[in-house]
């Protein structure tokens, strides 16, 4: 079984630059800060971790990184740019040897994403929250509609 987790950035503020330029706020780190801290052991360890290039995401991997032993990282303008298409496609191209892969990216997407895996009404992931899902499949080609169980929201 393949486990995938979602991660929707940390709370961001507007600054003078572009969207993909955006930081965290304090209280965006600082809840992040305190999900790492009571992050399940079970969730310690990821084998791939896909990740938007957007400031925020990657000040968020940052931060997640202190409390997850993350073994790959990617990160990819795709995920920032992309549709729910693009983001399967992806996901799609993983590695069979990858058990736990984490997904940090952007809303609306990442919010489509989990009701589309896991054929749950639209969960809409607010900043900060994580969906664990445990994926019905042998092979990440195999990723689609209806092929996860959502375990977990932890925020």
């Amino acid at each position: 079984m393949k486990r995938l987790i979602l991660l929707r950035h940390g709370e961001a503020g507007f600054s003078g630059g572009t969207d993909y330029q955006r930081n965290l706020t304090k209280k965006g780190k600082e809840n992040l800060i305190r999900m790492g801290e009571r992050l399940n052991p079970a969730l310690k360890t990821i084998d791939l971790m896909y990740c938007s290039e957007a400031t925020r995401t990657i000040e968020t991997a940052e931060i997640m990184g202190k409390y997850i032993s993350i073994q790959e990282s990617v990160f990819t303008k795709d995920i920032y740019h992309g549709d729910l298409r693009n983001i399967i496609t992806i996901l799609e191209k993983t590695s069979n040897a990858i058990e736990t892969c984490l997904l940090i990216g952007h809303n609306p997407t990442i919010s489509m994403l989990l009701s589309h895996i896991s054929n749950e009404n639209y969960l809409g992931l607010q900043p900060g929250m994580m969906a664990i899902i445990d994926l019905e499949i042998s092979d990440w080609t195999m990723i689609g509609f209806g092929t996860g169980v959502l375990k977990e929201i932890i925020q």
